[in-house]
């Protein structure tokens, strides 16, 4: 009889495992969404600043919105969503290098989509961020705070 209950005990303690994983990788996701709000938000603003009123090129206005919305999001995501406080210049310059695709790949949006095809940069700008934001919570998740 003993034998008998001990052995579903185990085998009831693995099954836990992967939904747990799966609640802690929603919870990240979800915060990492709202905190990516707040850097989409800021990249945003200083784009339409920068491009709009300032009259810079699309382009460079991109990559500084998008450092800044990088920097901001950085902080709130490693004290936040993955609750990393080691190592800290080292996760920054690879969050920062997972930032780099968002630029390239916004850059390689606007050649097509505003140099080419002739959509306002301003649409095309926020058409990206969707696309940029599933693409980067993956790769700092696996890389910047694995």
């Amino acid at each position: 009889m003993t034998d008998t209950s001990a052995g579903p005990a185990p085998a009831a303690a693995p099954a836990a495992g992967p939904p747990e994983d799966r609640s802690r990788t929603v919870r990240q996701l979800v915060r990492y969404t709202l905190i990516g709000g707040s850097g989409v938000a800021l990249d945003m603003i200083v784009f339409l600043l920068l491009h709009n009123t300032a009259g810079l090129d699309e382009q460079w206005a991109n990559v500084l919105s998008t450092t800044l919305g990088i920097a901001n999001n950085f902080v709130l995501n490693a004290l936040f969503t993955f609750e990393r406080r080691d190592r800290l210049v080292v996760r920054f310059l690879r969050f920062y290098a997972v930032g780099l695709t968002g630029i390239a790949l916004t850059y390689l949006l606007f050649l097509v989509f505003t140099n080419a095809l002739g959509i306002d940069a301003n649409l095309v700008k926020a058409g990206s961020l969707p696309l940029v934001l599933a693409l980067q919570f993956v790769l700092n998740r696996k890389w910047s705070f694995a």
